[in-house]
């Protein structure tokens, strides 16, 4: 009798306690379902109109600045160095003498060549002048004549020798910094110093084979460099190679662009922009008015509900090429709509909202 008085007791105690939670849970919705039902205050938002502008087509790639021409001098014969003429980052003009190699025993050998030229001269000149009187015959006459033509031979290649001891500039450009010190001896082949023609310079990319109907030789480009941000240097397509890459199905282009103040340099990592010869008319937007999303690209569009309010609601949008700041829109949306144009995280479809004057907007609406 005990036990089951206190069962009942525990009984009544958890009915009491449940029902004391169902009815604060029920409370609680009673109260949310009255503040849902009350009219939400509308979101205030920021929103701009999409507009149309006249944007040039253009193809985006990344390439690498390269010279026209560009290379590594270095020495032909060994020897020991005598002078150096320039200093490192000079501008030289083609056939400007850079180095100069100890030439003594080179000078006197051309020296000797000279010589044994002159006694060959001599001795054809009476041959020649004897064959006439039948004085020698013509065997004798032939062998003068290719003895004299063999010295003369000789002092050329004397003469090349000694001018391969000194090592000039090959085209016009800027050297960099020596890689060699006066009086070191240099072994055939030795670096001495780089040599690069700066203005004009070449900008190296690939395209898509898709997009070669798209381009030609003449056709404008743009490069950008992260060491000059501000800045944008202007060319064209000089050169499309003749064949597509069949692993990356690719083709090559070459740029050829302006560089007075030579600020570009080979080995520079570029953005380039291959621009269309007409323009393209666009309807564009802010950046910050698209959402993007894995599953297609969205904008909030503010438009009127059937009691005047304004609301919005979500619309997928294509998106095309961005440029500073705005992003074109190839379908979704028309020229004059209201899109908002920041904040989108806080909205959902229907809301109701009202616009807030934005500075920016106000700006960019003046200008």
């Amino acid at each position: 009798m005990r036990t089951a008085s206190r069962f009942i007791i525990v009984i009544i105690f958890l009915g009491v306690v449940l029902g004391g939670i169902f009815g604060y849970k029920f409370y609680q919705f009673g109260q949310m379902k009255e503040q849902m039902s009350q009219p939400q205050p509308p979101a205030k938002i920021s929103a701009t109109d999409a507009r149309t502008e006249q944007w040039t087509p253009s193809i985006k790639a990344v390439g690498s600045i390269e010279a026209i021409n560009g290379i590594e001098i270095a020495n032909e014969v060994p020897g020991v160095i005598e002078s150096i003429n320039f200093e490192s980052g000079d501008t030289v003009q083609q056939g400007d003498v850079l180095i100069r190699l100890n030439a003594e025993i080179d000078e006197a050998a051309l020296r000797t060549r000279r010589a044994e030229a002159q006694l060959a001269q001599q001795e054809f000149k009476r041959v020649s002048d004897l064959l006439p009187k039948r004085a020698v015959s013509q065997s004798q006459y032939d062998q003068a004549k290719a003895n004299y033509d063999a010295a003369r031979a000789r002092v050329n290649e004397a003469e090349a020798q000694l001018n391969k001891k000194i090592i000039r500039a090959p085209f016009d450009g800027t050297v960099g910094i020596r890689m060699v010190d006066q009086g070191e001896y240099i072994a055939t082949g030795t670096p001495i110093v780089e040599i690069n023609m700066l203005n004009p310079i070449y900008v190296d990319y690939t395209l898509s084979e898709k997009n070669l109907a798209d381009i030609a030789t003449g056709f404008p480009v743009k490069a950008t460099v992260a060491a000059v941000p501000d800045a944008e240097f202007e060319g064209e397509i000089s050169a499309i190679n003749t064949s597509v890459n069949p692993e990356t199905r690719t083709v090559r282009v070459r740029g050829t662009l302006k560089n007075d103040e030579q600020l570009l340099r080979p080995g520079m990592f570029a953005t380039i922009m291959t621009l269309q010869p007409e323009d393209n008319e666009v309807v564009t937007v802010p950046r910050t008015a698209i959402s993007y999303n894995t599953y297609g690209d969205f904008v909030f569009v503010v438009e009127e509900n059937d009691n005047g309010e304004l609301v919005v609601n979500r619309r997928t949008v294509t998106t095309g090429q961005t440029r500073e700041g705005r992003v074109a829109i190839l379908s979704g949306l028309e020229a004059g709509e209201t899109v908002v144009s920041k904040a989108l995280l806080r909205l959902r479809a229907g809301q109701k909202v009202e616009i807030q004057e934005d500075s920016a907007q106000t700006q960019e609406a003046s200008e």
